[in-house]
Formats: structure tokens, sequence, C-alpha cells
């Protein structure tokens, strides 16, 4: 008998759900703040940018690896492609 799955494992990012509360407690720290503040600030109308903003920024800290991919990003070393990032989100390998 193997302890490998029988399927392979799903590796995509669960979504963030897409409201004020949702975007916030994924978010940590300064970060967390900084959207408070500026959702707060916002007009009406522009209150939906400010979500998306910070809705894809808690969404790319989730993504396996993200730590690391800043600090080499940081140094500008091992950098990696958007299409490659958004195929390792997908759980796509070439």
């Amino acid at each position: 008998m193997s302890a490998q799955p029988e399927h392979p494992t799903d590796r995509r990012i669960p979504a963030i759900p897409n409201t004020i509360n949702g975007i916030g407690d994924a978010l940590t720290g300064a970060n967390r703040a900084q959207f408070y503040a500026e959702v707060l600030a916002a007009e009406e109308e522009t209150v939906p940018g400010v979500m998306r903003k910070w809705w894809k920024a808690a969404m790319l800290d989730r993504a396996p690896g993200a730590a690391e991919s800043r600090s080499h990003a940081a140094a500008g070393t091992r950098l990696v492609s958007v299409d490659d990032l958004a195929d390792r989100l997908e759980g796509i390998t070439r």
C-alpha cells in the first residue's frame, strides 16, 4: 500500500473573500493598518479600487514562497517572470 494520494494534490490557493473584513483579516501588521486607513478614507466611488489593490496584495502574500521571492527580488537574484509566477499560483508545471 502506498502513502501517496491517488489523486494529485490541489495546490491552488483558496481565494480571500472580496470583502473589507476578508481582506483585512488576510493582511498583517502595517499592511492591515494601511488597508483600513485607505478604505476608511476612500470616497464611495474609490472603495472598489482600494479593495482590488489590497485583495491582490493579500493573495500574492499567500503564494507559496512569497517572502523568499521578495527577498530574492530585493537582492536582484533568482527572479521569476510574471507568467511563471501565475503558473505557480495555478499549480502548473512546465
